[in-house]
């Protein structure tokens, strides 16, 4: 049997208690540079099979949201998009203040398979939304269609053809308290064992 860790009651409170909070709802102030770098290191703490790191980050701040507001808006009017779809693509970053995205690149590998670099960045998107949230922050993991586009990913990330958009973790003060929400019953979920 393992050796009991005497933080674990508190770790499993937090974790059985943990929100993500409407990125929408969010205010100043957002972390530091220094805050996040601290975020960052711990969140980094994801597999990546044999140090592959199959993923790159990149932080944005009000004038990055800007950018992308607008990148979002002209991609949607190439897509002859209605009003309010392209009121979507621009709404996540018009309202901005702080995020990371989290950006999927896969390595070449005869041992790892892409399906697992892909989740590695998906891993590393749940763990940042803990950490920040442990912190005592805001965390909320998004991307909107833009984010699946290809020529938005393209000009907006600098993204490559393999690459893709695992998301794009918003880090701020949430507005208010929020409650908890309906959650999975694991005997509806759950299966023990495979049968016969």
């Amino acid at each position: 049997m393992p050796a009991k860790n005497p933080e674990a009651p508190e770790a499993l409170e937090f974790l059985a208690t943990r929100l993500s909070q409407p990125a929408k709802m969010f205010t100043a102030p957002v972390p530091s540079h220094e805050e996040l770098a601290a975020i960052l290191q711990i969140a980094l703490r994801v597999p990546d099979h044999g140090k592959l790191e199959p993923w790159r980050l990149i932080v944005l701040e009000k004038p990055d949201f800007i950018r992308l507001a607008d990148l979002a808006e002209a991609r949607a009017k190439e897509l002859g998009a209605d009003a309010e779809k392209t009121e979507k693509a621009r709404g996540q970053f018009d309202r901005g203040l702080m995020a990371v995205a989290v950006i999927s690149s896969p390595k070449i590998s005869d041992k790892i398979p892409q399906a697992e670099q892909v989740l590695s960045a998906g891993a590393l998107c749940m763990n940042l939304v803990t950490v920040a949230t442990a912190a005592g922050w805001g965390a909320n993991w998004l991307s909107g269609w833009p984010s699946h586009d290809a020529v938005f990913r393209a000009r907006a990330f600098g993204c490559s053809a393999e690459e893709s958009v695992a998301g794009i973790v918003h880090i701020a003060t949430p507005a208010r308290a929020f409650t908890d929400r309906p959650r999975p019953d694991p005997a509806r979920v759950v299966q023990w064992g495979l049968g016969g």
